[in-house]
């Protein structure tokens, strides 16, 4: 019988890479993956540097799951630094790291993160 290896779709690699998942934080990855796709419509998810990441025609912000203490997401866009945000940490030229530590920190912050992400996607329209 011969097999047939058929690419997996982009939402499929999320869910494969999510279910291989071994990380404390788990269900707060999950928590913030869902905030960011109901942010706006046209965000797109996708696996990229081996972590969930996010796009619309551009690539936004990325997963940053090496650390076990916090939620770490990498929004590598360069207008990002035109958002304002107490959320939003480094003094890079082109990016800005978001930390969350837990599931409260999470749901406190939901409407800021999403705020951030519309407020980028209006910067790169």
């Amino acid at each position: 019988m011969a097999s047939s290896k058929t690419k997996l779709t982009d939402a499929e690699q999320v869910t494969d890479w999510m279910n291989k998942l071994e990380h404390p934080l788990k269900a707060e990855i999950d928590a913030v993956r869902k905030i960011i796709k109901e942010s706006n419509k046209v965000i797109k998810e996708r696996i990229k540097w081996n972590a969930p990441s996010y796009y619309s025609r551009e690539d936004l912000v990325t997963f940053n799951h090496r650390s076990a203490k916090h939620v770490h997401l990498v929004f590598h866009h360069p207008a990002i630094v035109k958002v304002k945000s107490p959320l939003l940490e480094g003094d890079y030229k082109d990016r800005r790291m978001l930390y969350l530590p837990d599931m409260k920190a999470v749901k406190e912050n939901k409407k800021e993160l999403q705020r951030i992400m519309n407020e980028l996607l209006q910067l790169i329209d």
